[in-house]
């Protein structure tokens, strides 16, 4: 740690405000590629598969070497997320109205939970405080700079977006895990939902549930990408509803 930010030494070697190590072995490794190492086994492996030591063969190395760059596991992970933000190489959504860049941006990081989504398995301990992921937030405040929101309801709003972005990335994914490895529970209920309530169950006890089935709100279980894409976006549109009032009070 550091008096200048309080920071670990690898989060300062991250944002440049500290010189990186020039002693010792291995000369020729790099934060960066600390952190790409360790991206790449999460994607190939799962977060389970990340150590220190595993990282190191990654990259054809001892444990020790990596040590000197991070200094422990917990560090490598946070460094993890932030490069695999900084891989999706997405540019910042200056277009349109507060409402259309703020879905640009929820759908640049429904895209990075997707392509990593190892990333929703590692704790959340604080607020973002590496270089990509507070550009990331910066973005979403700069959508929302033309409205008469608060700072403090702006992040507020980031906040409520992130959560359900989150939430949806994670529930769409665990199910396509499911799928993927052939559940048998879970290719019923996508294919088939419908169907399926109706052979399990009588109109006359759950008339509700009947009644959906029946308007063809399960119509589209043959293409679950495209009733995935309606669900997101309808409850993406509330949010911003509910955003959109609040800003109508404040003109």
């Amino acid at each position: 740690m550091t008096e200048e930010t309080g920071l670990p030494a690898s989060f300062e070697l991250a944002w440049g405000v500290r010189d990186r190590p020039t002693k010792g072995p291995k000369r020729g490794l790099s934060l960066e590629q600390i952190v790409d190492a360790g991206i790449r086994v999460a994607t190939a492996e799962g977060i389970g598969g990340v150590s220190m030591s595993r990282v190191a063969g990654e990259l054809g190395t001892s444990a020790m070497s990596l040590y000197r760059y991070v200094g422990s596991k917990d560090e490598l992970l946070w460094l993890m997320i932030d490069g695999a933000f900084g891989q999706m190489n997405a540019a910042e959504p200056v277009e349109g109205t507060w409402r259309e860049r703020l879905e640009q941006w929820a759908r640049i990081q429904l895209t990075a939970l997707r392509r990593f989504p190892w990333i929703l398995s590692i704790p959340i301990s604080s607020a973002p405080i590496m270089p990509h992921q507070m550009r990331f937030m910066e973005w979403a405040l700069r959508a929302l700079g033309g409205t008469r929101l608060t700072e403090q309801e702006k992040m507020s709003v980031l906040l409520l977006i992130t959560s359900y972005t989150r939430s949806f990335a994670g529930l769409s994914g665990d199910i396509a895990a499911a799928v993927e490895a052939g559940n048998p529970v879970a290719q019923a209920a996508v294919t088939g939902y419908g169907a399926l309530i109706k052979r399990l169950t009588s109109a006359e006890e759950f008339p509700a549930l009947h009644a959906v089935v029946d308007s063809g709100a399960f119509d589209d279980e043959d293409n679950p990408s495209d009733a995935l894409e309606h669900d997101f976006r309808f409850g993406l549109d509330r949010i911003f509803d509910g955003v959109a009032v609040l800003i109508q009070r404040r003109e």
